[in-house]
């Protein structure tokens, strides 16, 4: 950041009085410039034993799998950020949603949660953000095409709660090493 967002003057990197991180504070105006971390939902859309995957139009990734996710937009809520980027990705609808998975990703400022939900009469197509859609079952995922590590982890803990025969909501934060490879914790 380099100008202020309220009068356009230059903007410092410092910590303001009686806070603990450096934060982006105009000397003009005063104005504090807060940064957090971007929201990303999304929705895990089964019809019978098969899930819905899209294959990314967009960077990052472009032409890797993911399951219907995106940011959170404001004045909705997460469950209808779900729906919505479900409809945006695959033109598909959602019911019975629940909240399956959260997971805190802070090497890149993201928090990401995920629903599970049934796909309305098995109905998909391509979005604009989408190449494709496929409808799957769990020996078709094509692992080592997927976009994100977080959508790999939601989709080992979706499998691992089917066989179990109950799904639960799962918690986690994910650490990238200097290496590449993740490391997650649940919790």
């Amino acid at each position: 950041m380099n100008f202020c967002s309220s009068c356009g003057e230059k903007v410092s990197l410092m910590i303001p009085e009686g806070d603990n991180r450096q934060r982006y504070v105009c000397q003009s105006c005063q104005t504090i410039h807060y940064e957090n971390p971007k929201i990303v939902t999304g929705c895990i859309a089964q019809w019978q034993d098969r899930i819905l995957l899209c294959k990314r139009a967009i960077e990052p990734r472009y032409g890797l799998w993911t399951l219907p996710a995106g940011f959170m937009e404001n004045e909705e809520t997460n469950l209808e950020g779900a729906a919505r980027e479900t409809r945006e990705e695959a033109n598909a609808e959602v019911e019975n949603m629940q909240l399956f998975c959260v997971f805190s990703i802070a090497h890149i400022n993201q928090v990401y949660t995920m629903y599970l939900g049934d796909l309305v009469g098995g109905e998909a197509s391509p979005g604009e953000e989408s190449l494709d859609v496929v409808l799957l079952k769990e020996e078709e995922i094509p692992w080592d095409n997927i976009a994100f590590h977080v959508i790999t982890e939601t989709l080992k803990r979706y499998y691992q709660d089917q066989k179990r025969g109950e799904f639960k909501t799962h918690y986690g934060d994910i650490f990238r090493q200097e290496d590449g490879s993740y490391i997650v914790n649940y919790f």
